[in-house]
């Protein structure tokens, strides 16, 4: 098995994501800010999956030793330094998911539901208690439990697969069109930051994550076939959570749309 392989055998779950019914149905600024209120929590996961794997596949204690692989080293800390560190539109450092905090906030949406989360993970010390105990619809606990539960495994190369897969690459061009044509259309809306950080997450995906990260998962895996079986069917949950979490966003502006 190989990459090729996880890519034949995840193209499915891909389509439906690609082509999921939830991007016709943000029509209004509303329905963008429900999306927003909920894709937040996979922004912020990610960066759990990305500490993780630095953990794992990097020295991060001291006293300090040299890990197996210098390549798969210097994958993870290129990533932590673009996803951790990045430049904002107008030239300040910031994470990936405090850009998107940002770009939420200057579009009108609520940041309530994610920092109270957060507030909750950190006072509970415990991030399965505090998934269980929100108020978040049950396709985004899954989605959160999942990730988190891939993380306690402790397995780098199940880690790297739900890190790699079902990524923000997976967000389709036509949702940058929507936010273009919204930012159009609604000019007193300031969307430059949302447009900004998708681009950007897009670009750095495309040209450089995204090949450093199936050779991560290469160099985890070698030889080893109960590797790559393990990466195949990690790959396959986490883009089935994608797409629960994508029927979960439609659901609510559905809903909202028949309560108006």
């Amino acid at each position: 098995m190989n990459i090729e392989t996880i890519n034949n055998s995840i193209q499915p779950q891909k389509e439906q994501l690609l082509q999921h019914s939830l991007y016709n149905k943000i029509q209004s600024i509303d329905d963008l800010h429900i999306f927003l209120e909920n894709h937040v929590f996979a922004v912020w996961d990610f960066m759990s999956l990305l500490k993780a794997l630095q953990a794992k596949l990097t020295c991060t204690t001291t006293p300090w030793f040299a890990t197996k692989n210098p390549e798969t080293r210097y994958l993870i800390n290129e990533i932590v330094l673009a996803e951790e560190t990045d430049l904002t539109i107008d030239g300040r450092r910031q994470s990936h998911y405090e850009m998107y905090l940002e770009a939420m906030e200057d579009c009108g949406a609520d940041t309530t539901g994610i920092n109270k989360f957060l507030s909750e993970v950190h006072s509970l010390h415990n991030i399965f208690v505090a998934i269980k105990q929100s108020s978040l619809h049950p396709d985004v606990k899954a989605f959160l439990d999942f990730t988190f539960r891939v993380i306690e495994q402790g397995k780098p190369h199940e880690i790297a697969a739900a890190f790699t897969f079902g990524r923000e690459d997976l967000i389709p061009s036509m949702f940058t069109a929507i936010l273009k044509n919204f930012q159009k259309n609604l000019p007193e809306t300031d969307l430059s930051k949302l447009l900004y950080y998708f681009e950007r997450h897009i670009e750095l995906d495309a040209d450089e994550h995204g090949p450093m990260a199936m050779q991560m998962i290469t160099d985890l895996c070698e030889d080893d076939a109960q590797k790559w079986k393990e990466v195949e069917e990690i790959s396959i949950l986490a883009l089935e959570k994608r797409i629960g979490l994508w029927n979960a966003i439609e659901e609510e502006i559905v809903m909202k749309a028949e309560m108006v």
